[in-house]
């Protein structure tokens, strides 16, 4: 995949310069579990995500799946008005399926969150994250950590219903250690908006306040810090290397709100491909055709 498309897929964005472009943001269309002038303080999000088989482009690879899991918890300290101070933790991990071919079983990270935001209505329409962590495949090492950078702003186009984010990503590991992106929300009806933002652009259908329907894509990319990747092709025999792993994905996404405080979501979808890129050694080795995913999740907010 083009490396232009990688720089995209860094979790959102933020140029630093833009906060000035506009202050607090005016964005309030996303619905939300609580009263219209508060915002949840502890959130607590888990996913479960499994691709089937498909084969890679190298015969000698074989095939292989993927099942993805995913827990964090959060909590909001309030600053002043609408600013917080969110604090959090997250574990991560891709376990694969297949073909014996040498390329990593699974890849993980535990990290922490630090982020300062301005949310309403518990959507947060600027935000500066850092994740520092470790992010690795089985031994935890000095040269496993980074500290993923994400951030973003809101501003208004057009009062209520066109809006514009911007931002910036960095990371040690992944390749462009840095990259700016951007993406525009517009709110066609209180029922209807589209979210085309990477890395999760979506179009969003909200019927009534217990149900809502996406039809989604997805630019999923998380370097990690391999151990010995000795493959059933000679030429990729690595020790201690960064692999960046990506799964880019369509699909589509239903999410059920009438429990207080908690959403429950299914989607379904192909997985448009898969890549294991180990940049540094010029090596990449992607799935060679599409296949299906299933995916549960829940968020709880309170």
């Amino acid at each position: 995949m083009m490396k232009t498309i990688r720089g995209f897929c860094v979790f959102l964005f933020l140029a630093a310069a833009t906060s000035a472009l506009a202050g607090p943001p005016a964005f309030e269309a996303q619905p939300s579990p609580t009263p219209a002038d508060e915002n949840s303080r502890d959130l607590f999000y888990y996913e479960t995500t499994y691709t089937f088989s498909s084969d890679f482009k190298e015969s000698k690879l074989g095939d292989g799946d993927s099942l993805y899991n995913d827990f964090s918890y959060d909590h909001r300290f309030l600053i002043t008005g609408k600013w917080y101070f969110r604090v959090g933790v997250e574990y991560e991990r891709y376990d694969f399926g297949g073909t014996d071919n040498g390329l990593p079983d699974h890849l993980q990270a535990a990290s922490g969150h630090l982020a300062i935001e301005y949310v309403s209505h518990d959507f947060a329409g600027i935000s500066l994250e850092l994740d520092p962590g470790v992010y690795f495949q089985d031994n935890v090492t000095g040269d496993a950590f980074d500290i993923p950078i994400k951030a973003y702003t809101t501003f208004p186009l057009k009062k209520d219903k066109i809006f514009a984010v911007v931002g910036l990503g960095w990371s040690l590991y992944q390749h462009p250690a840095a990259a700016p992106g951007g993406g525009i929300i517009w709110v066609f009806s209180d029922k209807l908006r589209l979210q085309a933002v990477f890395p999760k652009p979506a179009l969003i259908y909200q019927p009534n306040d217990d149900w809502e329907f996406r039809l989604i894509g997805e630019l999923n990319y998380t370097s990690f810090r391999t151990d010995d990747v000795l493959t059933t092709e000679r030429k990729l025999q690595l020790h201690n290397a960064v692999v960046q792993y990506s799964e880019d994905r369509v699909g589509v996404q239903i999410g059920y709100t009438g429990i207080k405080h908690l959403k429950l979501i299914a989607g379904a979808g192909a997985t448009v491909e898969r890549n294991f890129d180990f940049f540094r050694a010029s090596q990449s080795k992607r799935t060679d055709n599409p296949a299906p995913y299933l995916r549960i999740a829940a968020e709880l907010k309170f």
